[in-house]
């Protein structure tokens, strides 16, 4: 067996000397080492021998395969040096373009809005986007019996054992709040007056999804509570912020409205000369008031020493105006070309 062993070797070192290409030298690695190469049926053939004769064998089998395995490898590298491979960088050539990422509309818009209103002094605030009919609805001087509450019109949720740790006061159904109104009276619990705070935020209702309306979408809402506050204060903090946000030029008309958390309380419209359909057209922009005395009372603060102002936006739907958006469903249909198109870079 060491002779044949030895035989074996020459015929290797011969082919290894004449091999140069790296095709031609797996063509000999497979000849000898692969699965039905020399080598393995060589190794095979050793249950036929006598036990005596199996050790001596076996050791000359492995000593060759080691060394074939060693020269094989040395050629290869041979081969690699005598025939070096190009650069995998050309430094010549002109790089490849990276394409820019892009800050989202709505995300953009929001960061205008955070930007006025710090400037205006306001804190930012936040709270939980699941709720409790407490903090979305009673707090608020919303009654049980309000459309609002149906199960129709608002996202209840059935299963509390799957949820986050529930809010800390407050009873009813969990739900996905339907505005960012909770914030106020989290905030108003937290602290005493003065407070002027903004909370935009995420809200959730079930309406039919269209052109103008979701089941999700941003808001943002703002609340001031201080001593000797007045509807001055109110129509002159949001005529600056929708100046800001419209342009100067931007008129401004306050509507009396209903809502159960504010009284009075009134809806805003925009006019924008030269760029809205005939120069004549109102567009409805916030809703606003000021807080009702029974909401001050539920957190706390004397309705008689202190007063108060809330409001709140959509910010798709402020985009849309600003923007010229035809179509709310563009915001969260992730197209890139409207994407593009819309968005500054990031």
């Amino acid at each position: 067996m060491e002779k044949e062993m030895q035989e074996r070797e020459a015929e290797l070192r011969a082919a290894l000397g004449v091999a140069e290409t790296e095709a031609a030298l797996e063509e000999i690695r497979i000849r000898y080492l692969g699965r039905q190469g020399e080598i393995p049926r060589q190794l095979a053939s050793l249950s036929a021998l006598p036990p005596e004769q199996r050790r001596e064998a076996g050791r000359a089998i492995n000593r060759f395969k080691a060394w074939a395995e060693a020269a094989i490898e040395e050629r290869r590298g041979s081969l690699a040096s005598a025939h070096p491979r190009g650069p995998s960088l050309d430094p010549t050539l002109p790089g490849r373009p990276v394409p820019e990422g892009s800050i989202h509309p709505v995300s953009r818009m929001s960061r205008r809005i955070v930007e006025i209103f710090h400037r205006l002094g306001f804190a930012l605030a936040d709270g939980p986007e699941v709720e409790t009919e407490f903090y979305n609805f009673d707090a608020l001087n919303t009654p049980p019996d309000h459309p609002a509450r149906n199960e129709q019109d608002t996202f209840f949720l059935k299963d509390p054992g799957l949820l986050p740790a529930t809010p800390s006061r407050g009873g009813g159904r969990l739900l996905l709040r339907s505005q960012t109104s909770p914030v106020q009276i989290r905030a108003m619990e937290r602290r005493r007056p003065p407070i002027r705070i903004f909370a935009p935020g995420r809200c959730y209702r079930r309406d039919e999804i269209d052109a103008t309306h979701s089941i999700a979408f941003f808001q943002v809402e703002g609340l001031v509570v201080e001593e000797d506050t007045s509807l001055l204060d109110l129509k002159g903090t949001l005529e600056l912020v929708f100046g800001e946000l419209l342009g100067p030029e931007t008129r401004f008309r306050f509507r009396p409205h209903y809502f159960p958390f504010t009284e009075p309380s009134f809806e805003i419209d925009g006019l924008r000369p030269g760029r809205s359909k005939a120069g004549k057209e109102w567009l409805e922009l916030c809703g606003c008031g000021m807080v009702h005395p029974k909401v001050l009372s539920g957190v706390g603060i004397d309705p008689d020493r202190y007063s108060g102002f809330a409001f709140g936006f959509g910010i798709e739907r402020l985009l849309m105006i600003v923007e010229e958006v035809p179509d709310l469903r563009l915001f969260t249909e992730n197209d890139i070309r409207f994407l593009r198109n819309q968005s500054s870079p990031a």
